[in-house]
């Protein structure tokens, strides 16, 4: 599991760790890290041109530290200082004695982050919120003009750490060279964007990259804020059956879905479940021909949700135009419901509020323009804001709901807890239908016995690798996501961390 800590709980880690170590070694430790970083990035060091921008805190000391490394190294550095009288003194002391020194903070200063090699931005520190300041925009639209490649100390200047929101101008990083712990603005849009590749630099805080507190700091519940789910987590999760095992042991989804209109919301939600490790399929709905027509194995009822059968879970809503009321009988059910689509907009807040009161799991899928319409507020405000809308849909609806989109999310019902970030997906999975084939896996999920935000995370999870593999740089439909949805299965549990 790679886990991002908030800043509050950064803070605290560095703060109990240089109680414990000589002064300053902190900053020497991410210095050596970042110095490190931008020797790889720049391949040859000597006689390379590097501009450090340096802000007033301590991502402006590290990016002097680091670049008084690479000025001993015959690296050529100059230090932009955007607040020259509360510039890191130790830091600014040691560029001049390893040859560095301080530009003109004019056009000529301008000339020279264009004309860089590698730019070094040490502007602003993880607690910086709103975007970058005026006097700052200048140098962070220099050095996206520039040739050189931009590097970022610990966060891209402008963006918010804790939500990944981006309130205004801000550094457009190739590389983000991150200290102690991942930062949840690292692995959420549209932050994430602004991050370019990631490395992570261990400084000894005990948070690390994989997962809960070591010796630094203990962090207790909620202080993971954000999670992102990797292959072994992803293969201990996946519903394996056993020797004993029929189709009905391992679970059956029903699947209430399409309309006259849009028959292939059904078939698309119906493949995406016959691959989600279910042992049988139900499907309610009118488009029950079309269904057994792509796939026989389906078992089809045209007597309601109500009749038809035993399920371990629903899914309810891709295509079902206002059929209301099958949506009504789906949530009064007492099993795990997954809703989507048109089920969402027709979705009584009080009908599925009642399920948590009842403890019975719903999982809700939006895409952004759903989840703006439901929280009554415009598209925009949840695409900045994605980390926010999940929690406040799922606070509002007692409900788990996987936020879908460039960066999808999973946040537990009622708000709370550590969020789930899903770091597979191409942008080829914009694509019709694309979000019923992950309905039906979901809910397949939720019928195999796995919790609404395990199941809404491994299907995120899979869905996105099924996407990689089936567009393989060209586009590709819903349907080809689904076909290899085995092939994601296959990868997540054959990786050698998930064997060892």
């Amino acid at each position: 599991m790679r886990t991002a800590y908030s800043v509050e709980t950064v803070r605290a880690a560095e703060r109990e760790l240089m109680a414990r170590l000589p002064e300053g070694a902190l900053m020497q430790r991410a210095a050596a890290g970042l110095a490190a970083a931008c020797a790889d990035v720049l391949g040859r060091v000597y006689g390379s041109r590097v501009v450090l921008l340096v802000g007033s805190g301590d991502n402006g000391g590290d990016a002097l530290y680091a670049g008084a490394r690479l000025a001993r190294r015959g690296a050529g550095v100059r230090a932009v200082l955007l607040a020259p009288g509360r510039a890191h003194a130790g830091g600014l002391a040691a560029l001049r004695r390893a040859g560095g020194s301080v530009a003109e903070a004019g056009a000529s200063g301008v000339r020279l982050v264009e004309q860089a090699d590698l730019v070094v931005d040490g502007i602003v520190g993880i607690g910086g919120k709103g975007g970058l300041r005026e006097e700052a925009v200048p140098w962070a639209e220099a050095a996206r003009r520039g040739r050189g490649v931009v590097v970022a100390v610990d966060l891209p200047s402008g963006v918010d750490a804790d939500t990944g929101e981006v309130r205004g101008a801000a550094v457009r990083a190739d590389v983000t060279v991150t200290f102690g712990a991942y930062k949840p603005g690292l692995l959420i849009d549209p932050a994430r964007e602004y991050a370019g590749v990631v490395r992570f630099v261990d400084i000894g805080l005990g948070l690390g990259p994989v997962g809960g507190a070591g010796a630094g700091v203990r962090a207790g519940a909620g202080a993971a804020r954000v999670e992102a789910l990797q292959h072994a987590d992803v293969a201990r999760l996946l519903p394996v059956p056993a020797a004993e095992s029929d189709k009905y042991r391992r679970g059956v989804v029903g699947i209430a879905a399409g309309s006259a209109r849009y028959p292939g919301a059904a078939v698309l939600a119906v493949a995406g479940a016959l691959r989600g490790g279910a042992g049988a399929v139900r499907y309610v709905g009118p488009a029950g021909g079309a269904v057994l027509a792509r796939h026989p194995e389906t078992l089809v009822s045209e007597r309601g949700p109500a009749r038809a059968g035993r399920v371990q879970a629903w899914v309810v809503g891709p295509g079902a135009g206002d059929d209301a009321a099958t949506v009504g009988e789906v949530l009064a059910a007492d099993v795990p419901v997954l809703i989507d689509a048109d089920g969402l907009r027709l979705a009584e807040v009080g009908a599925v509020r009642g399920r948590g009161a009842r403890g019975v799991p719903t999982l809700m899928t939006p895409h952004a323009g759903e989840a703006a319409a439901l929280l009554g507020v415009e598209r925009e405000v949840v695409e900045s804001g994605r980390l926010a809308a999940a929690r406040e849909l799922a606070g509002r609806y007692g409900a788990a709901v996987l936020l879908k989109g460039s960066t999808t999310v999973v946040a537990e019902a009622g708000g709370g807890g550590a969020v789930r970030v899903n770091p597979t997906g191409t942008p080829w999975l914009a694509t019709a239908g694309s979000g019923d084939v992950l309905s039906g896996l979901g809910g397949s999920l939720l019928a195999a016995g796995l919790s609404a935000v395990d199941a809404g995370s491994v299907a995120a999870y899979l869905h996105g690798l099924a996407g990689r593999f089936a567009a393989e740089g060209a586009p590709a439909s819903a349907e080809d996501v689904a076909g290899r949805i085995p092939e994601a299965w296959r990868s997540a549990v054959r990786a050698p961390a998930a064997r060892g």
